[in-house]
C-alpha cells in the first residue's frame, strides 16, 4: 500500500529538513523523487543521496514561470505526476506584529501561500488530466493554533493554507486528485531552530510525549498521505505534533 515504484513525486523544499527526509522516504519505496528549490548545493546533494533517476531542479517556487517551467520538465522528461508535496516554506524573524513591515509580510505570503497557490494550480492541471494523482502541503500546527507570540505573520500564513488546502481537496476529489496536508508540531529543523528556541528542554517537557519530533517522522505521515493506504482520505489536516494540540 505505500509502494511507490513507477511514481514520480515532487518535492518543492526537497535539500533539507523535512523535504529532504521525505524525498528519502519516497525513494526508499521506490519513487523516482524530484527536488525543487532554491538551495542548489544541498539540493544536489540531497539528489545524489538518493541516486537512480531522482535529480534536483533549482526552482524559485514564488514565480510562476518558474513553477510552470518546473512542471514542464517534469513531464518532458517523466510523462506524468503521480505525488507532490509542497513543502517550501519561510518563517519570519520573531517580533511582534506592530513592528513588523510589509516587506515581511510579503516574503512570508509569498513563500507560504502564493508559492502553494500557483503549485497547486500546475499539479492539479496534470492530475485531473491523468485522472489520477496525490498532493500533500506541508502546513503546520500553529495555523490551528498559535503557540508561537512574535510569529504572527507564519501562523496567518499557515492558516491560510489549510483553509486553501481543503477548498481545494472538496473542488477536485471527484476528478481523482486527492488533497490533503500534514501539519508538524516542535520537530527540530533548522526553520525551528532559527525560531531562536533556546531551551530545548523545556519544549519537550511541554508536549505529552516529552520529546521534540524529527523531520522523518514527520515524513512517514507525508508518504502515507501520498499512499494508497490513505486512498480515502481527502481535505485531512494531519498533525505531526508528539501530541501538541491535545494540550
Amino acid at each position: 500500500m505505500q509502494d511507490f515504484r513507477d511514481k514520480v513525486v515532487l518535492v518543492t523544499g526537497g535539500a533539507t529538513g523535512i523535504g529532504r527526509a521525505a524525498s528519502l522516504a519516497f525513494a526508499r519505496r521506490g519513487a523516482t523523487v524530484v527536488l525543487a528549490g532554491r538551495r542548489q548545493a544541498e539540493g544536489e546533494k540531497a539528489a545524489a543521496e538518493i541516486g537512480g533517476a531522482s535529480r534536483f531542479i533549482p526552482t524559485d517556487v514564488t514565480d510562476p514561470d518558474a513553477l510552470a517551467r518546473l512542471h514542464e520538465t517534469i513531464l518532458a522528461e517523466h510523462g506524468c505526476l503521480d505525488v507532490a508535496f509542497n513543502n517550501a516554506g519561510y518563517q519570519e524573524p520573531r517580533a511582534p506584529v506592530a513592528e513588523q513591515d510589509a516587506a515581511l509580510y510579503d516574503r512570508v505570503f509569498d513563500t507560504n501561500v502564493r508559492a502553494i497557490y500557483l503549485s497547486l494550480q500546475q499539479q492539479i492541471h496534470i492530475m485531473a488530466r491523468q485522472g489520477k494523482g496525490a498532493i500533500v502541503v506541508n502546513t503546520s500546527v500553529s495555523g490551528l493554533r498559535n503557540p508561537n507570540p512574535g510569529l504572527a505573520l507564519y501562523s496567518a500564513s499557515k492558516a491560510a493554507v489549510i483553509s486553501l488546502t481543503r477548498s481545494a481537496a472538496m473542488e477536485y476529489a471527484e476528478k481523482g486528485v486527492r488533497i490533503n496536508a500534514v501539519a508538524p508540531g516542535r520537530v527540530v529543523t533548522e526553520l525551528m531552530l532559527a525560531s531562536k528556541i533556546m531551551d530545548m528542554k523545556a519544549v519537550a517537557a511541554g508536549l505529552p510525549l516529552r520529546r521534540m519530533g524529527q523531520p522523518e517522522e514527520v515524513a512517514e505521515a507525508v508518504v502515507w498521505l501520498a499512499s494508497d493506504a490513505a486512498s480515502f482520505v481527502v481535505g485531512h489536516v494531519l498533525c505531526t505534533d508528539g501530541g501538541f494540540m491535545t494540550l
